[in-house]
């Protein structure tokens, strides 16, 4: 195998995949938008923010169901990868992953998987602030839960949790399905999340008029599609989202990936 150690081979591989994953919404008028640090990036440099190194995509909930059970690849160069269709899958969010590499990440110890893009959910979550908060806890716990079970390594501060929560007597497709049956118990609303675990906090819901339609967007050169409420959604998730972090806060995932 080929290590893969420059980040703009790297960001070859994930805008190869973005452009299918582009090219099938648009011919099966499946709803997606640029979002997160991808959104931000577009935004404030019209491409990846020059230290990312990954691509993030929210689809509205039915959007998200219909891509993620149908989407090809004509050279079945690129898959779609998610919790229901691999086992012990560590994330509760899709990817598309390139099928001839090979990546593993210091987050997720012994799963392996392709070069990625991550393809996140996004559903309605009550206005009623007591009702949210109820959602984000049972699912902070759920997904503690999860991760214990699937983790080879702690993933916790507690050895006590890690046990008691390793040995619970819930499967972890039965765990899948109670996450999935909480996160999407709210049917309508003027508010809505990335309820999945790597979504933000509860301070990153924002309204839902955000993702009624879809605009264009520069990334990279090329156009792709974000949420017409853009601006909205990341002031509320982010802030000032156009000044630069401190020099510190400039992150990069901690991963290897290969040519298979």
């Amino acid at each position: 195998m080929k290590r893969i150690t420059d980040i703009n081979e790297l960001r070859s591989i994930q805008m190869a995949i973005l452009d299918s994953v582009h090219e099938f919404c648009q011919q099966e008028g499946i709803t997606y938008f640029l979002s997160s640090g991808t959104l931000i990036g577009a935004v404030r440099h019209k491409g990846y923010i020059p230290w990312d190194d990954d691509i993030d995509l929210y689809m509205p909930r039915e959007s998200y169901e219909r891509f993620i059970n149908s989407y090809t690849c004509p050279s079945g160069l690129h898959r779609v990868i998610n919790p229901h269709t691999e086992p012990e899958y560590y994330y509760t969010f899709a990817k598309v992953v390139n099928t001839k590499t090979l990546m593993t990440e210091t987050e997720a110890p012994g799963f392996k998987i392709g070069v990625y893009i991550d393809i996140f959910p996004v559903d309605y979550i009550s206005d009623n602030l007591e009702e949210r908060a109820k959602v984000f806890k049972r699912k902070h716990k759920l997904n503690k839960i999860r991760r214990c079970k699937i983790s080879h390594e702690n993933p916790l501060y507690s050895k006590l949790a890690y046990i008691v929560y390793k040995h619970w007597p819930r499967s972890i497709k039965n765990i899948n399905n109670e996450l999935e049956r909480i996160i999407t118990s709210c049917k309508s609303s003027t508010s809505v999340c990335n309820l999945t675990e790597a979504g933000p906090g509860i301070e990153g819901c924002f309204p839902a008029s955000c993702i009624a339609s879809d605009v264009n967007i520069e990334f990279e050169g090329k156009l792709y599609k974000t949420m017409v409420g853009y601006k909205d959604y990341l002031t509320k998730t982010y802030g000032n989202y156009m000044t630069l972090p401190p020099v510190e806060k400039r992150l990069q995932h901690d991963f290897e990936a290969y040519w298979l």
